[in-house]
């Protein structure tokens, strides 16, 4: 048996044979031109069956996952009918290059420009740019790769990257599991694979060298762990650890629309966590009592300049009214560290996760930052929403925030615009610098949230996507958690509401913990309210 280890993204346990996706092979420097108008002709007929074609997956993923991550998809064609994309390949086929040439060099120019962006979002648009590519060429080419509506029952997938289109055509009667030698817990494979509920092992090394068509497999999508030709008591414990899981699942009903209480009869929240308007569906649809974070800065990222405050008053609204009178905590403009927006000219820096980022840029910005607050606080007439202020690292900070509503409110007054007065205002907690001076910052903030990604990375001084230093980035290290501690007991003693809004606020084994030291809320991603929810219950 051969054990081997890559980033578990989709939780789940599976048993099954091994089929490896063989891409298209084609040789696009061999293709010859033909006329301009054929070629032209080639690459409309291919963005059409495309279009189709995907059309069709969107159709199939909005039954199996949802509107919201079927939108990957329609990402693509959005991408796609850009008229400056289209335009390019045709210049290209104008200046004698075949249509599938003319594709691969426009589509490789947009790839190389988005991997070159040191963020997550930018990253994820590069690798859609290469599942468009792919299509394209497979379309025009002829040559196919493998079918994956058509494998066997008990089938796992192993392949270089398994793209959103890939991801959607599977049959889930007949695969059991995934794995690729690339992606991350962000990549869009990862949240498909969740959102179809398939166990997902990615960022397996080799993974298509390794394992051969035919091989017995194992997979357990939380651990990330593979199996290849396990014995059969690992076989045993694999079927064991699914229906297990399969059982946990099943239970997590039972907490469907019931408060959060724990087992002495203490109420606690659980809240999710948002980065869209539409998100909120998921956390209505999850029983979420709240919104813990809503992360604006995505309102403003892959687009061409800034939203106005009609925009952002839309979606503010749109949340607010869907909550109805349960919290919204909005988390104003959290951008710098690894959130890049092109169009804001941010000056590149060293360290930038120590540098010009969240609300050391917004109060350098205070026109940004105004439009941004007056669209909030309009909003907060038609529910219950609260500010919350990132990367706090000192009072005056909190008191800038304050002065600048009290702006806004006075222009929104002169332009008879209504607002809701006094909005509570709040700070994440997530510097050693806003832990040390916790008694003070609780003065003069209505709430505190614990933000425990960044706040484990500054605590440990290590970076979470450095693999060398892993072992160090983990909420569990004694200095993170006597942060918490601290920050809890501060909150406390002043009398007022503490939450945690960083991935730890969903760690089963961590729960106990923070509802012993008593942490009121609870926001995570709102697939994991219901398991949160079931934790707390048992404490």
């Amino acid at each position: 048996m051969n054990k081997i280890k890559g980033i578990g993204v989709s939780a789940g346990y599976a048993v099954g044979t091994a089929v490896v996706v063989k891409e298209a092979s084609y040789d696009v420097a061999s293709a010859t031109f033909t006329t301009a108008e054929e070629e032209k002709q080639n690459l409309d007929r291919a963005v059409l069956v495309y279009t189709e074609d995907t059309n069709k997956l969107i159709e199939k993923l909005t039954k199996e996952a949802g509107t919201k991550n079927a939108e990957i998809l329609q990402g693509h064609l959005v991408m796609l009918s850009d008229p400056f994309m289209l335009q390019q390949m045709q210049d290209q086929i104008d200046s004698g290059k075949p249509a599938v040439q003319a594709v691969d060099a426009v589509c490789q120019t947009f790839y190389d420009m988005f991997s070159s962006v040191d963020d997550e979002m930018m990253k994820q648009r590069a690798s859609d740019i290469q599942d468009i590519r792919l299509s394209l060429i497979e379309i025009i080419s002829g040559v196919e790769s493998t079918k994956i509506e058509e494998v066997p029952s008990g089938t796992i997938l192993i392949a270089k990257d398994f793209t959103p289109s890939m991801t959607s055509r599977i049959n889930k009667e007949n695969v059991v599991g995934i794995i690729a030698e690339v992606g991350s817990v962000t990549s869009h494979s990862a949240i498909l694979a969740r959102a179809i509920d398939m166990p997902a092992v990615l960022s397996l090394p080799d993974a298509t060298e390794i394992i051969k068509d035919g091989d017995t497999l194992g997979i357990d999508g939380g651990k990330g762990y593979v199996y290849q030709e396990p014995d059969a008591e690992t076989i045993k414990l694999l079927n064991n650890d699914r229906q297990a899981y399969l059982n946990e699942k099943s239970s997590l009903l039972d907490f469907f629309g019931k408060e959060t209480v724990t087992k002495s009869g203490d109420k606690r929240l659980v809240y999710g966590n948002i980065g869209k308007p539409e998100d909120v569906q998921n956390v209505i649809q999850n029983s979420g009592e709240g919104v813990g974070l809503f992360r604006t800065e995505f309102l403003f990222m892959d687009r061409p300049a800034l939203p106005s405050e009609e925009e952002q008053f839309e979606a503010y609204s749109t949340v607010a009214k869907a909550m109805g009178e349960k919290e919204v905590i909005i988390r104003t403009l959290d951008i710098g560290g690894d959130k890049d927006v092109s169009y804001l000219g941010i000056p590149k820096e060293d360290n930038p996760f120590l540098g010009f980022r969240a609300i050391r840029y917004c109060l350098a910005n205070p026109e940004l930052y105004k439009t941004q607050l007056s669209a909030i606080i309009r909003a907060a007439r038609f529910g219950n929403i609260k500010i919350m202020i990132p990367m706090v690292t000192c009072v005056e900070e909190v008191a800038a925030v304050r002065s600048l509503i009290a702006e806004c409110e006075l222009d929104l007054a002169k332009r008879g615009v209504q607002f809701k007065e006094n909005i509570e205002v709040g700070v994440m907690i997530e510097t050693p610098a806003a832990v040390f001076i916790a008694d003070e910052l609780a003065r003069c903030a209505d709430f505190f949230s614990i933000g425990t990604n960044d706040l484990t990375g500054y605590v440990m001084a290590a970076d979470r996507g450095n693999a060398n230093v892993s072992n160090l980035y983990d909420v569990n290290k004694p200095a993170v958690l006597k942060a918490i501690k601290t920050t809890i007991e501060t909150a406390k003693r002043h009398g007022i509401s503490v939450g945690m809004c960083g991935e730890a606020a969903s760690d089963r084994n961590l729960i106990p913990t923070l509802v012993e030291w008593g942490l009121d809320e609870f926001s995570v991603t709102p697939n994991a309210i219901l398991a949160t929810r079931k934790t707390i219950s048992e404490c």
